[in-house]
């Protein structure tokens, strides 16, 4: 296999990386405003109330604004796999193209069926089935979600598919491991809540605008108490959940959690105890493997990640001197499989299956064996080899740790911010804490600022590989010109700002617009709290 330009896979990555950010501004906003709409709508069809009518509807002006052009930016990442990432697709593209197919063909096309039914359906369906209409989008939007998570999930522990020595590909061999992956079933609810999470603050941070300027006192007075509640509850799970996620990297993934705890010598190694420090804040250095600087909380990490007082969570240079025999039995595997391809006798493959597992271990090597080619290492020259490899397969620790130091600071300030929103609001006593609306009106862009670093958490962490421990990132790329990939490049940032642009400018138009006139709800119904505000 001849390796890709590494300024090629770079541009390839950067490529990438920019693409699912644009798309991930708008994924989180989609997946919670779905079902806080739904509530919105089931209180107007229990109730009766036209207020909650009138919620729904203005609320799902603001989220069809933003589905649209999230579905906009969606559309050419799939298409990159094909001509960015060739030898992925071809690697594991019977495994990976799987759950993307179903994505489109049922979630996806479930969702933008309805929610054209759930726009203009108003007056030609019941309340209870606009309502199941509504419901549905909801479902639709939150299965592409658990789809292409599950793809995710393949990429950051590969279950459900062996590889094919004949193909030279992976091949299913279960689908229910791919589907049941814990991964991807962590991963899915772990996003789809913290879209909760983005949803409620937008809803209730627009709603703090308005509450502020005294207007729409009735419909925003009501939508700020229920996205508060809504936001309460999915902030206290996603931290949770993410607690679940950390116990399963350091089960799958060690070289990941090292990175996310800056951790590159064993819990255990300046104490006889196993319970090392959870750091606060450290300024880890790749290049002379230690933290600059380092400020934790003493016994705190080891039964936060391990569950125990004891286990020992191994750093990352205790991984790195351990890589070397698997180092080995790739190049074996692969100067193996390289034979069988030639000869297809039956002892070549033999040799093969006995280092199987450590094939992609291999594939890592390849780039320092002499001219490139794994024949040419030699008892001689193995030990150098080994040696650079190893280094590879630790993950840039310093953007590991900080995007999920700040994913997780943010979370619990959420937690807080709806903690105090969801007091005041029924209290009604939103107004005497002016601090609060001002927070959580300044405070709607940053649930998806989290969730960018918590992407950048998951997928740096991964490095270096695409299909972790079976396929390095820079063996998946295609074979481009470095000037397709800087125009290509260029053109992405261009549109894709323009998208955002867009999104922006109607998003600011029609937020301070408010409901309009003809979805004006009477401030007689309001509350004694929000009646008194309206009138002054």
């Amino acid at each position: 296999m001849n390796l890709i330009d590494p300024t090629v896979v770079d541009l390839s990555r950067l490529q990438f990386a920019l693409t699912a950010l644009y798309h991930f501004l708008f994924v989180p906003l989609t997946l919670g405003m779905t079902f806080l709409i739904a509530a919105m709508e089931t209180v107007y069809v229990i109730t009766g109330k036209p207020v909650y009518k009138e919620m729904t509807q203005f609320w799902g002006k603001l989220f069809g604004i933003n589905f649209a052009i999230g579905v906009a930016t969606g559309l050419t990442m799939e298409f990159e796999f094909g001509t960015n990432w060739s030898m992925y697709s071809h690697f594991v593209g019977d495994v990976f193209g799987t759950p993307l197919a179903i994505e489109g063909l049922m979630a996806f096309f479930m969702e933008s069926t309805f929610v054209g039914l759930m726009f203009f359906g108003w007056d030609r369906l019941s309340r209870p089935a606009h309502l199941a209409v509504t419901y549905l989008v909801a479902l639709g939007s939150n299965l592409s979600a658990l789809w292409i998570l599950i793809a995710n999930g393949f990429m950051q522990n590969p279950q459900g598919a062996s590889f094919d020595p004949v193909t030279m590909r992976m091949q299913f061999n279960s689908f229910l491991n791919l589907v049941f992956s814990p991964d991807a079933q962590a991963k899915f609810v772990h996003t789809s809540i913290a879209g909760f999470v983005t949803g409620a603050l937008f809803v209730m941070g627009i709603s703090a605008f308005y509450l502020l300027r005294k207007q729409h006192v009735a419909l925003a007075g009501r939508s700020f108490r229920m996205a508060a509640l809504f936001g309460v509850i999915s902030s206290m799970a996603v931290v949770t959940l993410g607690d679940a996620l950390g116990r399963l990297d350091y089960l799958v993934q060690p070289t990941k959690i090292a990175a996310i705890e800056g951790l590159w010598q064993d819990s255990n190694a300046h104490s006889s105890a196993a319970a090392a420090p959870w750091l606060l804040f450290a300024l880890p250095n790749d290049a002379t493997q230690k933290n600059d600087f380092e400020i934790g909380i003493p016994y705190v990490l080891t039964p936060l990640v391990t569950h125990s007082m004891d286990k020992v969570i191994p750093g990352l240079i205790t991984q790195e001197n351990q890589a070397g025999p698997r180092i080995e039995n790739g190049i074996k595997a692969l100067n193996a499989l390289e034979a069988y391809g030639q000869t297809h006798d039956a002892a070549d493959l033999a040799a093969f299956k006995a280092n199987e597992d450590d094939m992609g271990y291999g594939f890592l090597a390849q780039r320092y064996a002499p001219d490139q080619n794994l024949n040419q290492i030699t008892p001689a020259n193995q030990g150098a080899v080994i040696a650079k490899t190893e280094k590879d397969i630790i993950p840039n620790v310093f953007v590991t740790f900080w995007s999920f130091r700040i994913m997780m600071f943010l979370g619990f300030y959420f937690v807080a911010l709806f903690a105090f929103a969801s007091y005041f609001s029924l209290r009604n006593e939103l107004q005497k804490h002016k601090w609060l609306l001002w927070a959580s009106m300044w405070s709607i862009p940053l649930p998806i600022l989290a969730c960018e670093f918590g992407w950048i958490t998951a997928e740096a962490g991964r490095q270096p590989w695409s299909v972790y421990g079976w396929l390095p990132t820079f063996q998946a790329a295609s074979s481009h010109p470095v000037g397709y990939m800087v125009f290509s490049l260029i053109g992405f940032a261009v549109l894709y700002s323009t998208f955002i642009a867009a999104e922006l400018y109607l998003m600011f138009k029609f937020a301070r617009l408010g409901p309009q006139p003809h979805h004006e709800v009477p401030d007689e119904g309001a509350t004694p709290m929000f009646a008194a505000r309206a009138a002054e």
